[in-house]
């Protein structure tokens, strides 16, 4: 299931004096499984190309494909379907229900899905299975964290979205995070895209895209990515 980037523009206020392209010709393919990072300073356009991927946004121009199937064209309803069935998103905030359980909250993403993952096996794969009865003001930081990624797993999606994962947590938390993002795209064969500012991040990736003003400057395979429990920042 390979993506595959053509000329994605992204433009606000598109022909005035004030245009701001937020997107500027941006083209990549990335390849089943891969686990990449988008890496930029904030304002970079990291988050204006995670949004359009997620099918939460829609590009000015241009084309992005996913399997073959150009999700720039695709109607409001299809964009919803595509976005509960083939995306699993992982933010930098939580957003988890406070008033369900961890059970409840994974079972949640799996209610809008075609072909989901049972919930406890999820809650088990992120190594919480334990904590299910738990309210998410009964877990830390990297627990909430952890159900955050068990409830976009469980979707059973094609590609994984992950929007500064780490970036509420502290450095020991984090990499434990990052390790398991990276376990979850072996062993479950899924693509996943981290976006951070955070360089060191970077190494664990088997590929890096650099964006700077809207624009790719480097597209890189990294043949020897570092386990993430050896990134330190």
């Amino acid at each position: 299931m390979g993506i595959s980037v053509s000329h994605l523009f992204k433009i606000y206020n598109e022909g005035h004096s004030n245009e701001v392209r937020a997107l500027n010709d941006v083209s990549f393919e990335l390849q089943e499984g891969e686990l990449v990072v988008i890496l930029g300073p904030s304002g970079a356009g990291k988050s204006t190309l995670l949004n359009i991927l997620g099918g939460m946004d829609t590009a000015t121009s241009g084309s992005y494909l996913i399997g073959g199937r150009d999700i720039g064209k695709f109607k409001t309803n299809e964009l919803t379907d595509f976005r509960r069935t083939d995306i699993g998103f992982v933010f930098q905030f939580y957003n988890l229900v406070p008033n369900l359980t961890a059970l409840e909250n994974v079972a949640l993403g799996a209610s809008v899905s075609k072909n989901p993952m049972d919930p406890e096996e999820a809650l088990d794969a992120v190594g919480l299975l334990k904590r299910k009865t738990n309210f998410p003001s009964q877990l830390s930081g990297g627990e909430q964290q952890r159900i955050a990624i068990a409830r976009a797993i469980v979707k059973n999606p094609k590609l994984l979205l992950a929007d500064e994962p780490t970036g509420a947590l502290d450095s020991k938390t984090g990499v434990e995070i990052l390790a398991l993002l990276n376990r979850l795209a072996k062993e479950y064969k899924k693509t996943v895209i981290m976006v951070t500012h955070n360089a060191q991040i970077a190494l664990m990736a088997e590929r890096v895209i650099r964006i700077a003003d809207g624009q790719i400057i480097e597209n890189t395979v990294n043949q020897e990515p570092l386990d993430p429990r050896d990134i330190r920042w």
